[in-house]
């Protein structure tokens, strides 16, 4: 209950117009999110790679609703592919598909893929596609296999979440493949007849899935991470979850995985300790960077994620 009414939340226009009134949302949301500029999120990634840890870069924004809207997310996330590359960054870029168009036009969503890919080939970067509800599965695995098979695009990624009953074929699908995967948990409300449920079946289910990434990878050469930090290898495990990560490194020196074939990454702003004891070992670490203006959906789901969040909202909102 607690976690659906947060979800529902993260797509009610009213709870959006009342809460992004209230001072104290930015003040807590600022927590998680870089803030609403670009600038604002290349000072964070500086720091960041200070301490040895890389980052993939979000521009908010999802379910756009019109072609012009979805155009100038497209320009938004070209204007920060060359921001990070004229600033020398360690960063690559994430995407969501409804941002640049996919509900509204899927041909002209190819359109602005295209010319995001084409760009982040010509200054040797990387596009993550991230996973939305459940709706969009098909069509993102379909069209990422379209850049890849049709136009040859070979700078891009997806992501994969634990909680879906289907999930663990695809990995397995594009792990074969050789398809470099962020694999989460999940952070949408989806039905029980086609997510797990009950947190203990996504817990187990996101060991199974990170082994089998693994152990493609392991088949396939052990694919590492590119020397300038951008390209990440096969397996990357976004989790901030002790017992999840302590399974992912036994298992990887179990079947000898090498430590820079294996990826973690983590959201701004939530365990940083871990971040950086991670990194301390010669992990490769990521960190998910979000900035803009349209920062409501995605920190109601931060919100939905875990009580202590809300705990440190509602002791902020009496701050006021």
């Amino acid at each position: 209950m607690f976690r659906s009414t947060f979800i529902y939340l993260s797509k009610a226009d009213w709870a959006r117009r009342l809460v992004t009134r209230w001072s104290v949302a930015w003040r807590v949301a600022s927590r998680f999110i870089a803030g609403e500029k670009l600038n604002d999120a290349i000072r964070v990634i500086q720091s960041l790679n200070k301490k040895g840890i890389n980052a993939t870069l979000d521009h908010l924004g999802e379910h756009t609703t019109s072609a012009e809207i979805a155009r100038r997310a497209t320009i938004d996330i070209l204007e920060a592919l060359d921001c990070i590359h004229t600033s020398g960054v360690s960063s690559n870029v994430s995407i969501k598909l409804t941002q640049i168009g996919i509900a509204v036009d899927e041909k002209l969503c190819a359109e602005n893929l295209v010319q995001i890919l084409q760009r982040a080939k010509e200054i040797n970067n990387f596009i993550r596609l991230d996973i939305e509800d459940s709706p969009w599965v098909d069509k993102t695995l379909n069209l990422y296999r379209e850049m890849r098979d049709v136009h040859g695009f070979h700078n891009l990624g997806v992501a994969i979440q634990a909680y879906l009953y289907r999930s663990e074929a695809d990995i397995q699908h594009l792990g074969e493949e050789g398809t470099r995967v962020r694999l989460c948990k999940g952070a949408y409300k989806e039905p029980p007849e086609i997510a797990y449920p009950q947190k203990a079946n996504v817990d187990a289910s996101y060991d199974r899935l990170a082994r089998i990434l693994m152990e493609c990878s392991l088949a396939i050469g052990s694919p590492i991470i590119s020397d300038d930090g951008i390209t990440p290898p096969i397996p990357s495990l976004a989790t901030h979850d002790d017992r999840r990560v302590k399974a992912a490194v036994d298992y990887s020196l179990k079947i000898g995985l090498p430590k820079k074939a294996l990826e973690f990454q983590m959201l701004h702003g939530i365990r940083r300790e871990l971040q950086e004891s991670l990194a301390a070992q010669g992990y490769p670490v990521r960190v998910y960077v979000p900035y803009g203006t349209e920062w409501y959906p995605y920190f109601t789901r931060r919100l939905a994620e875990r009580p202590a969040n809300l705990w440190f909202f509602i002791s902020n909102f009496f701050r006021r």
